[in-house]
């Protein structure tokens, strides 16, 4: 039986859309390349996944000067949030509009914060967000409470919350996606880049694919690869897939596009055809453009006479300079803990040998500095000889050198004072987001502000890439409001108006 709506993706857009348009009964395929992520002894071994790379993909990109990279862009059901720290954080009300950087001022959205609002609330509530509306100046207004309460701070950072008080910062509590008790009850690991396979952790698999897949109308294929996007002058006309070996076209009369900002850019320019030689809803020349991944830098605050005896310490956040804070006045960006690290993610990570990393490691506070990644044409995703090229320019590396300062100074005012730090590098584009930007004007945007292509009329993408700015707070909960609010869209536009 032909679907009405086609998904490609499973991650965090495709999973959530799939949940929202799950209950209209409408008839849904979701197409995941991968397959399940099976329980293993490798999900819960840090040795294997910071050292080996045990469950990163097969595949290779290459940046523009022509070297190849492996990313950390995962291929399973569920998408990259298998292996995602489940911060479920909002936009700030100010990331919406026009807002002056050290490096530039950003373009703004089509639609305000209030817009979005309710349905930030929805997927709060879909991904059983624990969190507290209180404590942080830029928080913006709820209109619902958070599901469930936020996470506790271990004594650790209690005490390290304390400590940032005293200096006049304003410390609140991390909104994450987490049953801690279920995640420690499968093993006491750390948390970042440890996959999910138990539930325990707010997926877009546990989450919203488990809601979707509670309705008859909703199928899963897995090992489905779109290769290619067909269409004629304004229509999308079919879906080529490869699957079990052999390749077929599958058709919808609505095909939603959810595979992530660097995935989904390069399948659009990939179905190039005659009458769209630029690539697919590419008549802007913005497809592939405007990649952000935000700037990113780990720190790990040292002290040989105290010890770390936290196992979950991702529990706190400072956003005091997030909207201010430059030389100026211009915004720097968001501080919050990473997952904690342990002495073989160390050795994984930095190369030093193993009884060195575990001493740095327990004697030592983890935590982030990220700032936003503004918008530049000339960052860019490009389709070459059959692969993905990845001309990634980070921005406004200013404001994040000086977030990084005074970070290091509050770490040390802490009680910490040697501090190390090294930045995310381009094979972990974890917060990617850009290259098919949403806005009002076709050319100069890609998809409109209910996420439907300006040039297919029943073409929609659903994923980081349509987002006009990264902000400077981690993606993954807007990318689900946006998709909660697009699902909304298809199902009272109906589809029988894009009937092939």
């Amino acid at each position: 039986m032909q679907p009405d709506v086609i998904i490609i993706g499973s991650g965090m857009g495709g999973a959530t859309l799939a949940a929202a348009l799950a209950p209209t009964g409408r008839r849904v395929v979701i197409l995941e390349r991968g397959e399940h992520l099976s329980d293993c002894p490798e999900a819960r071994d840090p040795g294997a996944i910071f050292g080996r790379g045990h469950f990163r993909p097969k595949e290779v990109w290459h940046d523009a000067a022509g070297a190849a990279f492996n990313p950390g862009n995962y291929a399973f059901v569920g998408g990259n949030t298998k292996f995602y720290g489940a911060v479920l954080l909002r936009y700030r009300a100010e990331d919406f509009a026009p807002l002056r950087h050290i490096g530039g001022t950003t373009p703004g959205w089509p639609i305000g914060y209030d817009t979005l609002e309710p349905w930030y609330g929805r997927a709060e509530a879909l991904y059983r967000v624990r969190g507290d509306v209180t404590g942080d100046p830029t928080e913006p207004v709820h209109s619902t409470p958070y599901p469930f309460p936020p996470v506790p701070d271990e004594p650790d950072i209690v005490t390290l919350r304390r400590a940032f008080a005293a200096q006049g910062l304003h410390v609140s509590a991390l909104p994450l996606g987490v049953d801690l008790d279920s995640w420690l009850a499968r093993a006491p690991t750390t948390w970042d880049a440890f996959p999910d396979t138990t539930g325990a952790k707010s997926d877009a698999e546990s989450c919203a694919l488990a809601a979707a897949l509670l309705h008859p109308n909703v199928t899963l294929l897995t090992g489905a690869k779109v290769v290619r996007l067909l269409a004629e002058a304004r229509r999308l006309t079919g879906v080529e897939v490869e699957r079990n070996g052999l390749r077929e076209v599958m058709t919808a009369p609505v095909v939603c596009l959810c595979a992530g900002a660097v995935m989904s850019a390069a399948l659009l320019l990939a179905s190039a055809n005659a009458d769209h030689p630029n690539g697919l809803a590419n008549r802007s020349g913005q497809v592939g453009r405007n990649f952000m991944n935000h700037n990113l830098t780990g720190m790990v605050a040292w002290n040989p006479l105290r010890r770390n005896r936290t196992v979950y310490e991702k529990t706190i956040q400072i956003n005091d300079f997030y909207l201010t804070g430059g030389p100026n006045g211009e915004p720097l960006g968001n501080i919050q803990m990473l997952g904690r690290i342990t002495g073989p993610i160390l050795a994984g990570e930095a190369g030093l040998p193993l009884w060195l990393a575990r001493h740095i490691a327990d004697h030592s506070i983890h935590i982030m500095a990220m700032s936003e990644d503004l918008p530049d044409p000339d960052s860019r995703v490009m389709w070459r000889n059959g692969g993905v090229v990845l001309d990634w320019r980070r921005t406004n590396v200013a404001a994040h050198d000086l977030l990084v300062r005074r970070l290091a100074r509050a770490m040390r005012k802490a009680g910490w004072p040697i501090v190390l730090s090294r930045g995310f590098p381009k094979s972990k584009p974890s917060h990617q987001c850009g290259t098919a930007r949403m806005g009002g004007d076709p050319a100069a945007s890609v998809v409109d502000a209910n996420l439907r292509a300006h040039d297919l009329e029943n073409l929609y993408i659903v994923d980081a890439s349509v987002l006009p700015t990264s902000a400077a707070v981690n993606p993954s909960l807007t990318i689900a409001a946006l998709a909660l609010r697009a699902g909304d869209h298809i199902a009272q536009k109906g589809v029988s108006r894009w009937q092939l």
